[in-house]
C-alpha cells in the first residue's frame, strides 16, 4: 500500500522542554529553530523513529556551558568562560599532582560504570523481548491452569483449543495453534546424496503469522501454510540448505519420511525474540507425525502445544478470563471443569515467566539492577572517602583561595569541576572495558548484546544520567565541606577531622561499602551452595555415566536390532528404551482414574514410557509388586509413592493389582508394582505423581549405561552402531546428568553475574580502602615514630590500623547477615528441596571479607611499621 502523505508529527514535546530548562533564554529560539527545521528534514529522507533519535542525539550535543543559562546575563560573557576554563586546569593540575588518589576513584568508578553500562544493556535486552509486534499489545497466549491440591500453570493447551475458541467466542481478530519441537531431522532429497540437519520446527496455522511480525522476504503471506505439505524456512536455514539457490518450490524431508514444498522464505528471526523455530510446516500435517496430538481429545496437555490469539481492540482479557470457566464446563465432566481452567498471558510476561517456560523472571533482572547501583555507590563512597581524607592536605589552598576573593560558590563548583573531570575520565574508561568484557559476558550467558554507544538512544540518554548522578553524589558533599573551611584556620593549619565531616561520617560510609561486599558475597555462597546440592544430591536414580540416543524410527524390528548391535559393546552394562529419562524437561501430563471409580482423580498424572530394562538401567527402587514385563499389547504400570498417596492407599502393596486408566486414548492397564519416589524435574517442583508403562510408539531414547572407563572409544563405538541401524539420520548424543545440569541453567548465569559482581564490589572496596589506608599512613607518620621510640613492637603497630577497621566489618556484617538471610531464603522459596542457610555460610562471608580487608591493609601498615622513626620525626 503506497503511503500516504500526511503531516510528521512534532518532535517529543519532553526533549524541548529539557532544552528550555538549560538553554539561555536569549538563545532557545534560534537553537530551536535550528532544531526543528533539521529534525523535518529528516523526516521525508529517513523516517519518523530515525528523525527522532537524530533529535535527541542533537539536544544532547547542546548541553554544553557556552548555552547553559545562568542567573544573569554572564553566561556567555568572556570572564565566566575564562573561569570555567580556570576550574578545569586547576582541576587538571590536581588530578595530575595527586596521581595515585586520582588512580584509584578513576579505576574505582570505572569498574562501577562498567557494570552498570553491562547490566542497562543486560536489562535492556530482556525487556525488549517481542516488544517489535506491531499490535503487541492485542497479542496473548492461552495457558493452562491446574486446580488442584495445589494450583499449577503450563504454557501448554489441549489440542482442540483453537477450534473450540473459533466457533464458541468471537473476542478474537485471529487465533492460531502452534506446535514446536527440536532436534528434527530435515534433509534435502537430491540425485547427489541427502544434505542432513537437525532443526527446531514447528507446525502452524496461517494465522499465526497474521498475529506475530516474522517478515516474509519470499513467497505469498496470503497463501502460506494454507496447503497441505507446504513449509517456510528462515533466511539462514534456506541458505544452509540451498545455498544460492532459490528456496521457493524446493523440496525438503522431514525425519525421513514427510516431503514439504517450500512456499515462502522468513526474514531472520531477531534474537529477542522467545520464538526460535527455524521451519514451520503446514499444521494440518501433525496428524502425520502424531495422531494423537492432532486429534480432539481434551483429557491431556502435551508440551510444545500453544495457542496464540489476537484479541479485538476493544476486548479487556480480563472479561476473557471470566469466560473461560464455560469453555472448561462444555468440554470436560463437572471434576475436570474444575481442574482444568485457562488464563491469558501476554505476550511480553512470555520471556519473564519461568513456570510457563520463561527464560528468567523480572525480579532477577530488578535484582540485577539493584547490583548495579549498589557498585556505583560503592565507587561514589571510594570518592567521598578520598576526597575528605585529602582536604586537610589541600586547607592551605583553600584558605589561600578564600582570602583572595573566591566565594563558597565558586569553591564549590570548582570540587565539581575536580569530580566532573575525574567521573569523565572513569566513565571514558568504563565504556572500553564494557565493550572489552561484553564478549565475555555474551559467551557466559550464551547471547548476543551490543554496545551502540553512538547509535543507542536509550544508551545515548542513560549515560548522561549517569555521569550526572555520579557526580552530584561524589563530588557535592566533598564540596560543600572544602568550600565551607574558615580561612583563618585553614592558613594556620587548626583544621582537624572535625571540620571534615569527621570519622563518623567516613565509618558510615565504608560501613556501606562492607555492607553491600558481604551481602553480594553471602549471595554467592548460598547460591554456590544450592547449586552444589542440586547436582550432588541423590535424585532417586542413577545419572551418571548414562548416554541418551535418539530413537528416530520405532518399529518393533529396528528396536531389536539397535539392542542387539548395542550390547555387544564390551563397556555398554544396560540398555533400555524410553520416553524419556526419570528426570526431563519435558513430560506428557494425562488425567488419570483409579480401581473401579467412575470419575478421574482431582490430579493429573505424569506418563513416562520405558521397557522392562528401564528400572535396572536408572536404577529406580522397587517397592512393592514386580517390573513391567516386554509386551506391547498388554498393559502395565508402575506407579511412584506420591500417586499411591494421591490415590487415597495407605501402602504401596494395596495398589498391586488394581485396574488404573490415564488419559492416553482412555488407556486402561493394571498396577503391577510401585517404585520408590524419585525427581522427576528439577528441584524447584514437587515429585509429581508418576506412571512407567511400555508403549514402543512412545520410546524416542535410548539411555545407555555405560563403563566411564575409555568412554571416548565408547561413544566412538555407539556411534558407529547407531549409523549401521540408522543410516539416514544424523548421530547426536548427551548426557544425562548434563541434561538434568541445564535444569539450572538461569539459576547458573544468576550465580555466574552474582560471583562477577561480587568481585568487582571488593575491588572496588579494596581500592578504596588502600586510598584510605595509605591516608591514614601519612597522617599517622609522627604518631607511628614516637611508638616506635618508646618501644611499640610491630604487631602493636600493625593494630593501631587495623582496629579501625575490625570493628567496621563486624559493624557491617551485623548489619548485612540478616538483610542477606532474608534476600537468600527468599530466593531459596523457588526450589521445593533446598539447603538450609546455616551459621557455616555466615562464618565464611565474615572471614572472606577480614581476610581481603587485613591484606589490603597490612601493605602499607607493614611498610609504615617498618619504616626508620629518624626520619619521620627528623620530617616533622
Amino acid at each position: 500500500m503506497p503511503a500516504q502523505d500526511h503531516k510528521p508529527t512534532a518532535p517529543p514535546a519532553w526533549i524541548d522542554s529539557l532544552l528550555e530548562w538549560f538553554c539561555a533564554p536569549e538563545l532557545l529560539e534560534e537553537v530551536l529553530g535550528d532544531l526543528h527545521e533539521r529534525y523535518y528534514l529528516r523526516v521525508k529522507k529517513e523516517g519518523e523513529q530515525e528523525a527522532r533519535k537524530s533529535y535527541w542525539r542533537e539536544v544532547l550535543a547542546y548541553m554544553r556551558y557556552s548555552i547553559f543559562k545562568g542567573e544573569s546575563s554572564q553566561h556567555n560573557h568572556p570572564i565566566f568562560t575564562s573561569m570555567l576554563q580556570n576550574h578545569f586546569n586547576i582541576a587538571r593540575r590536581n588530578v595530575y599532582r595527586n596521581k595515585a588518589y586520582s588512580l584509584i576513584n578513576v579505576l574505582g568508578l570505572a569498574l562501577g560504570i562498567t557494570c552498570a553500562i553491562l547490566i542497562f544493556t543486560l536489562v535492556k535486552y530482556h525487556l525488549s523481548f517481542d516488544t517489535f509486534h506491531a499490535k503487541k499489545d492485542q497479542i496473548y497466549r492461552v495457558t493452562t491452569e491446574f486446580h488442584q491440591e495445589e494450583i499449577s500453570r503450563e504454557a501448554n493447551v489441549p489440542q482442540p483449543m483453537g477450534k473450540a475458541l473459533r466457533e464458541d467466542y468471537t473476542f478474537a481478530e485471529k487465533i492460531a495453534m502452534v506446535y514446536s519441537d527440536s532436534d528434527w531431522l530435515v534433509s534435502v532429497p537430491s540425485a547427489e546424496g541427502d544434505k542432513k540437519f537437525k532443526e527446531t520446527i514447528a507446525f502452524a496455522e496461517p494465522e499465526f503469522f497474521d498475529i506475530l511480525d516474522f517478515p516474509l522476504i519470499r513467497g505469498d503471506k496470503s497463501t502460506i501454510l494454507t496447503e497441505p505439505n507446504t513449509a517456510i524456512i528462515t533466511e539462514r536455514t534456506a541458505e544452509k540448505l540451498f545455498g544460492d539457490q532459490n528456496p521457493i518450490d524446493q523440496i525438503i524431508r522431514i525425519q525421513n519420511k514427510l516431503d514439504f514444498r517450500i512456499t515462502g522464505v522468513l526474514q531472520d528471526l531477531p534474537v529477542n525474540t522467545d520464538r526460535r523455530d527455524e521451519i514451520y510446516l503446514s499444521y494440518s500435517n501433525l496428524k502425520d507425525y502424531n495422531a494423537w496430538l492432532a486429534g480432539d481429545s481434551w483429557t491431556g496437555v502435551s508440551g510444545g502445544m500453544h495457542c496464540f490469539v489476537l484479541l479485538k481492540p476493544d476486548v479487556l482479557p480480563s472479561d476473557v478470563n471470566k469466560a473461560f470457566p464455560e469453555l472448561s464446563k462444555k468440554y470436560y465432566n463437572e471434576r475436570n471443569a474444575e481442574i482444568f481452567q485457562f488464563k491469558l498471558q501476554h505476550i511480553s510476561d512470555i520471556h519473564f515467566n519461568p513456570e510457563l517456560g520463561g527464560y528468567l523472571a523480572k525480579k532477577n533482572l530488578w535484582a540485577l539492577s539493584l547490583i548495579g547501583l549498589f557498585l556505583i555507590i560503592t565507587a561514589c563512597v571510594n570518592f567521598i572517602n578520598l576526597a575528605t581524607a585529602q582536604a586537610l592536605r589541600r586547607a592551605k589552598e583553600i584558605g589561600v583561595r578564600k582570602v583572595l576573593g573566591s566565594n563558597r560558590k565558586q569553591l564549590f563548583w570548582q570540587f565539581i569541576a575536580e569530580t566532573s573531570l575525574i567521573t569523565i575520565l572513569g566513565m571514558a574508561l568504563a565504556c572500553v572495558l564494557a565493550q572489552l568484557a561484553l564478549p565475555y559476558l555474551n559467551q557466559l550467558l550464551d547471547i548476543q548484546l551490543q554496545i551502540n554507544i553512538f547509535q543507542d538512544v536509550y544508551l545515548l540518554t542513560f549515560l548522561p544520567i549517569l555521569l550526572l548522578i555520579v557526580i552530584l553524589l561524589s563530588g557535592s558533599y566533598p564540596g560543600l565541606i572544602m568550600a565551607g573551611f574558615q580561612p583563618v584556620l585553614a592558613l594556620k593549619g587548626k583544621l582537624s577531622q572535625k571540620h571534615v565531616g569527621g570519622f563518623s561520617l567516613r565509618r558510615g560510609l565504608v560501613v556501606t561499602q562492607f555492607v553491600i561486599s558481604q551481602l553480594l558475597i553471602i549471595g554467592t555462597i548460598v547460591i554456590a551452595s544450592q547449586m552444589r546440592y542440586s547436582r550432588q544430591a541423590d535424585m532417586g536414580f542413577t545419572k551418571d555415566a548414562v548416554v541418551m540416543l535418539p530413537v528416530p524410527e520405532r518399529e518393533k524390528p529396528t528396536l531389536s536390532a539397535l539392542n542387539s548391535e548395542i550390547s555387544r559393546i564390551a563397556s555398554v552394562e544396560k540398555i533400555t528404551f524410553c520416553s524419556r529419562a526419570p528426570a526431563s524437561q519435558g513430560w506428557a501430563s494425562v488425567t488419570v482414574r483409579f480401581g473401579s471409580r467412575t470419575e478421574d482423580e482431582n490430579f493429573d498424572i505424569t506418563v513416562k514410557a520405558g521397557d522392562d530394562q528401564y528400572v535396572p538401567t536408572f536404577d529406580l527402587q522397587l517397592i512393592a509388586g514386580r517390573n513391567l514385563y516386554p509386551s506391547d499389547t498388554v498393559r502395565e504400570f508402575l506407579i511412584n509413592e506420591t500417586a499411591v498417596k494421591k490415590f487415597g492407599e495407605n501402602s504401596p502393596q494395596s495398589v498391586i493389582g488394581e485396574k488404573m486408566r490415564i488419559g492416553l486414548s482412555n488407556s486402561e492397564g493394571i498396577i503391577v508394582g510401585v517404585v520408590k519416589d524419585f525427581h522427576n524435574a528439577s528441584f524447584h517442583e514437587t515429585i509429581a505423581p508418576l506412571c512407567i508403562t511400555t508403549s514402543n510408539d512412545w520410546y524416542s531414547s535410548c539411555a545407555v549405561k555405560v563403563n566411564p572407563a575409555n568412554l571416548q572409544s565408547t561413544l566412538m563405538a555407539l556411534e558407529t552402531t547407531w549409523k549401521e541401524v540408522f543410516p539416514n539420520h544424523v548421530f547426536e548424543y548427551s548426557f544425562l546428568d548434563e541434561q538434568i545440569a541445564r535444569f539450572y541453567e538461569t539459576d547458573t548465569m544468576i550465580f555466574q553475574l552474582i560471583q562477577a559482581f561480587a568481585s568487582i564490589a571488593i575491588i572496588i572496596g579494596c581500592l578504596g580502602l588502600y586510598g584510605l589506608i595509605s591516608f591514614m599512613a601519612a597522617q599517622k607518620t609522627k604518631e607511628v615514630g614516637v611508638r616506635k621510640v618508646l618501644g611499640a613492637s610491630l604487631p602493636s603497630i600493625l593494630w593501631l590500623f587495623g582496629q579501625e577497621f575490625t570493628r567496621l566489618v563486624v559493624l557491617a556484617f551485623v548489619i548485612a547477615a540478616p538483610l542477606a538471610w532474608w534476600v537468600m531464603q527468599s530466593w531459596l522459596e523457588n526450589f521445593t528441596y533446598r539447603i538450609e542457610i546455616g551459621a557455616g555460610i555466615f562464618v565464611l562471608a565474615i572471614a572472606a571479607t577480614f581476610l581481603v580487608a587485613m591484606i589490603t591493609v597490612s601493605w602499607q601498615s607493614i611498610k609504615a611499621a617498618l619504616a626508620n622513626p629518624v626520619d619521620s620525626l627528623r620530617n616533622e
